[in-house]
């Protein structure tokens, strides 16, 4: 049995950002100890969406590596280059960002809540191993290749970030059989050009 206590929504814990924001502008650095255990989950859930945009999915993808591998050696939050990590975000454009980010929480906070617990650091490793591998196929140069992958890792976040056990094994499910999908397309198209062996 793993211990069960109660859980901010991650809508309420966006919310309280603002309110302990200083009054001009915050850091990287600062937005990620303030977010602790759901930095990891809060980056993936930001930064996927933007995989489902044409012409830059590459450099999403490239992103997305960073922060999946950082999970798989199980650490404590995102690390970034110092530059990056200190770089001033304007507290009004942070709030701007929330208002339209927290609503959207909470209406899916509705249906998506804490059950089915998971050990937190296998959970993390799984789910950067995953989520790795579902970047790299945001390098694929095919028109709309980009999408199930951006929203595969988008499921995976939202049931990370919210712990959802049972909604996180659907979406590994998900990210099991697409991988597989696109292992097979992968060895076919190796085999047709000569590289590979062919399965029949």
């Amino acid at each position: 049995m793993f211990e069960t206590t109660t859980r901010k929504p991650s809508s309420v814990i966006l919310a309280e950002l603002l309110g302990e924001a200083p009054a001009q502008q915050v850091t990287l650095d600062w937005l990620m100890s303030r977010l602790g255990d759901r930095s990891f989950g809060m980056i993936l859930l930001i930064v996927a969406p933007l995989g489902l945009l044409p012409g830059i999915s590459i450099f999403i993808g490239a992103l997305l590596i960073v922060p999946a591998y950082q999970m798989m050696l199980a650490r404590a939050g995102p690390v970034f280059p110092r530059r990056l990590a200190l770089r001033k975000i304007e507290v009004r454009r942070l709030d701007a960002l929330l208002r339209r980010v927290v609503p959207v929480l909470r209406y899916l906070e509705r249906f998506i809540r804490p059950r089915w617990a998971t050990p937190f650091q296998s959970t993390k490793r799984v789910v950067g191993v995953v989520v790795l591998l579902l970047s790299l196929g945001l390098f694929v140069p095919v028109p709309m290749s980009n999408i199930p992958p951006s929203l595969t890792i988008l499921l995976i976040a939202f049931a990370y970030l919210e712990e959802d056990g049972m909604l996180l094994c659907l979406a590994l499910f998900a990210a099991f059989v697409l991988l597989t999908f696109g292992a097979a397309v992968a060895w076919q198209a190796l085999g047709s050009a000569g590289w590979a062996p062919s399965l029949l």
